[in-house]
């Protein structure tokens, strides 16, 4: 078996195969905060692409996580910090939830053999789900506006090493490698080496940091949130 890693949704045409399965990642911080929710006790999730969708959705009375450009939404219940999304405010509930990046990146996937939520706090939940199924994986990199990101790519390569040293999977090609050598030499200081990123400059700019240590431990919400299709809406459970 193979894993690859696809950098950008932007070339996700030259990775899909409906065959794989693939995982979503948007460390900073939309597929850390829906594993979160789902660890909180969430029942399930709508991710939406559009933020049309989702004003419609909450003018039928749906609870909304909504977010553009770090930015919660002003029409939304929540944002898109996993802080957000604590038991009391969620447990049991449907949530629809739309952000800059990570929903149309799993709106891209929708596919796919597979779609399920890949993030450093799932890590090796997301790892055992792979192993379990014996498919081919892609990550997928949900990125910034369908540029290359480092803390997607350090998952990628975090979730290769961890399936190449199973024994059971192979590298799919360069991107592969590059991500996995990434996350060999910086995997442990991973604050230091985002210091640098813009996503993380973005955050800090809009007073948004204080989640960021969290999106960067690792297995503290072992569950794996899977998108089903429902007569054509997307549902993310576990």
């Amino acid at each position: 078996m193979k894993i690859d890693v696809c950098f950008s949704p932007a070339l996700y045409p030259a990775y899909h195969n409906p065959e794989n399965i693939v995982v979503v990642v948007d460390v900073f911080r939309a597929t850390t905060t829906m594993t979160t929710a789902f660890h909180n006790g969430v029942k399930n999730i709508r991710p939406v692409a559009s933020v049309e969708e989702a004003k419609a959705y909450k003018e039928k009375g749906w609870l909304v996580g909504a977010e553009r450009h770090v930015k919660r939404c002003d029409f939304a219940d929540f944002g898109n910090s996993p802080f957000d999304y604590t038991p009391e405010k969620i447990k049991g509930k449907e949530i629809v939830f739309t952000t800059t990046n990570g929903t149309k990146a799993i709106t891209l996937a929708k596919d796919a053999f597979r779609v399920i939520i890949g993030a450093f706090i799932n890590l090796q939940a997301v790892a055992g789900y792979c192993l379990a199924r014996q498919r081919d994986v892609t990550v997928l990199a949900s990125g910034w506006e369908d540029q290359i990101n480092i803390e997607d790519t350090l998952f990628g390569g975090a979730l290769v090493d961890t399936l190449v040293n199973s024994g059971k999977y192979q590298t799919g090609s360069d991107a592969a490698i590059i991500a996995r050598g990434m996350w060999t030499a910086h995997k442990h200081d991973l604050m230091g080496y985002m210091e640098q990123t813009d996503h993380l400059s973005r955050l800090k700019a809009n007073h948004l940091e204080d989640s960021i240590p969290y999106c960067l431990a690792l297995d503290i919400a072992p569950v794996v949130p899977e998108l089903h299709i429902e007569k054509e809406i997307l549902l993310l459970q576990i």
